[in-house]
């Protein structure tokens, strides 16, 4: 198979790079004007000013799949005016100029597998949620709506278009939780305000995994990539300090998360209850290496 990935060099994009050259996939990296690129097929690209280098694109010929990664990191800065719209931008622009690219092919592209997140929903509670399920109404819902919406403009020129809702990937070489593991390590780990909210992780592996899975079964449309067992921040906060033998009792105030992230960014993204199950990924047949809380927890612990 002939894939192009964007956001090639994070961490999902980083894993699913290595397992398709693993498989013996041709891949097709696209990559901003300056970047190191070795001995691969790229497309250089500019998003941010919507520049795609044609004479690229007339060398790499057709592509059986693209799968778009790129996009500004959520919460790795607090969110001012400037930061949403950062992150909002680079999201439907990027989406945007790669539709344009991809419909420009003389072969066309078969399929488009576009990032989104389970940040679609917002925050919901104990509602348990699945790809029937309607969007929320904050900031990170409007993103994921905006950001698929141009996705799908895709399929006007034929183009099988997936929209890869995906939750917390868990990895200790990057995410989330290599932020926590020094705390948990050093004892100082704990539930996040109530720890009642839910969470819905997949493993880096599993994440991986079912993204060529969907490219391999043609699966469409929107795609929960979360393990099918949800857990509560309290259940996390156990099973890691479980794994790691130390203690996690230092609860952490919401208010103390709202002073140092920010008001909006804690409750979006960090205190977001979201109970979201992979019903299209069972549905076409996959199975999860990783399904549970402690089995991700194990995994992502041996892979350092």
């Amino acid at each position: 198979m002939r894939v192009a990935i964007t956001g090639s060099s994070g961490m999902i994009g980083t894993a699913l790079l290595a397992a398709m050259r693993e498989r013996g996939d041709d891949v097709v990296r696209f990559v901003r004007p300056d970047s190191s690129v070795g001995g691969d097929a790229v497309v250089r690209w500019d998003p941010s000013n919507g520049l795609v280098d044609e004479s690229d694109l007339q060398k790499i010929g057709g592509l059986d799949a693209v799968v778009h990664l790129a996009g500004a990191g959520i919460a790795d800065k607090r969110w001012s005016a400037n930061r949403k719209r950062e992150i909002l931008e680079s999201r439907t622009r990027s989406t945007a100029l790669l539709v344009s690219a991809i419909s420009a092919l003389p072969s066309g592209c078969a399929m488009l597998a576009s990032g989104s997140a389970i940040g679609y929903y917002g925050s919901r509670g104990d509602e348990v949620l699945d790809e029937s399920s309607g969007p929320g109404h904050d900031f990170l819902a409007n993103v994921c709506v905006q950001w698929e919406e141009a996705a799908r403009e895709a399929a006007g020129s034929g183009t099988s278009v997936a929209l890869l809702r995906t939750g917390i990937v868990m990895s200790s070489r990057g995410g989330a939780l290599k932020k926590q593991l020094p705390l948990f390590r050093w004892g100082l780990g704990g539930p996040l305000s109530s720890g009642r909210q839910w969470l819905s992780p997949i493993s880096l592996r599993d994440e991986t995994r079912a993204i060529l899975w969907i490219l391999d079964h043609g699966v469409d449309g929107p795609v929960n990539l979360t393990a099918p067992s949800p857990t509560t921040n309290a259940e996390f906060t156990r099973s890691l300090a479980r794994q790691l033998k130390r203690p996690a009792i230092a609860r952490v105030p919401g208010v103390a998360l709202k002073v140092v992230l920010g008001a909006q960014l804690a409750d979006d993204a960090v205190l977001a209850s979201q109970r979201v199950m992979p019903s299209r990924l069972l549905e076409s047949g996959f199975r999860f290496d990783q399904a549970d809380v402690d089995a991700i927890l194990r995994w992502a612990l041996l892979e350092e």
